[in-house]
């Protein structure tokens, strides 16, 4: 058999097993946000998707193009991967023999680094780096063995990570889509000393009811994450717009298809140039870096960016409406002791009821026992953020004395 016609015969497999047919796909979020991500590939992916809620994300079954739609346009999700391959192996035989069968070059291009990342529970195989060797050689062995490209393909810049999850003797193969973990939007430059994850903000956003149409205040803004992922809802634009995506050097791209989807999300940007959006911070430098990331992407009709002190700043300054006020206050290290960090936290609590009566708020402490201290009637989520609980309240801040 030619290469070419090799060529043409892999073309066509790919085609038929990853393009034409749907797939199992599992969105990994933060604990806690696995309802409000299924909210979101609700409202994404074509009505009557099947999809469920599962430890720590969403499965769901869908074509190529809903992988795309969801890599582009998720913000509660950290990364998304493609089931390939489920079987039973209680032992290393069994695994090395069912790994020989699975078609890697339907996955992966020839001489694409890989990373096996393995995950063992209640599995008989538990040796992580003994079972990701196996997987790593039944790659090599399979390209080594059959010629699948008649044609020199350019330089991998990705590397492909291979998730492998054993539990309770069944082995599930599945295959990163996104690349870098989704909350790197590609906008920020830096990160402030004690960073919001974005999928973190864009939950706070979702679980106070912001609807992109209303003023919001980003009075202690660090690096803007909450006023970022503001102006993105609230111009439509979607989360992975400035950022690639390790499926684009997967055999299986259609770059045509991605383009076009593209396209057809620019049409609903929807632009301003009268700001509702407002950031500040003490911090000369973090303001200005936060303008420059703002004004390169193209959002400074929206945002406005200044150095300010939060219990200077009167939001009637601002605007002439109530909205949502974010908040993420500093604490421990930063301050130097947690009785000062919860003495900071107690102060915005009453500048809040003070200045910002009738607004909805989104106020994040390391503490989860400082929840009980605010002064108005909130709900509070425990969710994860670097390794700790946060509590995270929402709520409306009383428009009367």
């Amino acid at each position: 058999m030619t290469r070419a016609t090799t060529e043409t015969l892999l073309r066509k497999r790919i085609k038929r097993h990853v393009i034409g047919r749907k797939r199992q796909f599992f969105a990994a979020t933060a604990p806690g946000l696995e309802t409000i991500c299924r909210e979101e590939l609700k409202v994404l992916l074509p009505s009557g998707t099947p999809m469920a809620i599962v430890e720590s994300g969403v499965e769901f079954k869908g074509r190529l193009h809903d992988c795309y739609l969801a890599n582009l346009n998720i913000r509660t999700a950290n990364r998304l991967l493609m089931r390939i391959e489920s079987f039973h192996a209680a032992n290393f035989r069994k695994l090395e023999k069912n790994l020989t069968a699975v078609p890697w070059e339907l996955f992966i291009l020839p001489g694409t680094p890989t990373h096996i990342r393995v995950t063992s529970r209640h599995s008989r195989l538990y040796h992580k780096d003994a079972v990701a060797g196996r997987v790593q050689a039944s790659i090599a062995f399979r390209f080594a063995q059959n010629e699948f490209s008649g044609e020199a393909t350019p330089e991998p810049t990705v590397t492909q990570q291979i998730f492998v999850r054993l539990s309770d003797n069944r082995v599930t193969l599945s295959i990163d889509s996104s690349g870098d973990l989704l909350h790197k939007r590609g906008i920020k430059p830096r990160a402030a000393k004690a960073p919001i994850r974005e999928i973190l903000a864009a939950a706070a956003l979702i679980l106070s009811g912001y609807t992109g149409t209303e003023p919001l205040v980003d009075p202690m803004c660090g690096s803007g994450t909450f006023a970022i992922e503001a102006a993105l809802i609230a111009q439509k634009i979607p989360p992975g717009r400035f950022r690639d995506f390790a499926f684009m050097e997967w055999p299986s791209f259609q770059p045509k298809r991605w383009q076009h989807m593209k396209q057809a999300t620019e049409k609903k940007i929807v632009r301003t140039n009268t700001p509702f959006i407002f950031a500040s911070d003490l911090d000369d430098r973090a303001a200005c870096e936060l303008e420059d990331s703002v004004t390169q992407h193209d959002m400074s009709g929206i945002v406005a960016v200044s150095t300010r002190d939060f219990f200077d700043l009167s939001p009637t300054e601002l605007t002439n409406r109530p909205g949502l006020v974010t908040l993420n206050p500093p604490f421990g290290r930063r301050l130097g002791s947690r009785r000062e960090s919860e003495a900071l936290f107690l102060s915005v609590c009453e500048r809040l009821k003070k200045e910002y009566k009738g607004w909805k708020f989104v106020l994040i402490s390391l503490n989860p026992r400082l929840a009980g201290m605010v002064p108005f009637r909130s709900t509070t989520h425990l969710l994860p953020h670097g390794g700790l609980k946060v509590a995270l309240m929402t709520g409306r801040i009383p428009d009367k004395k």
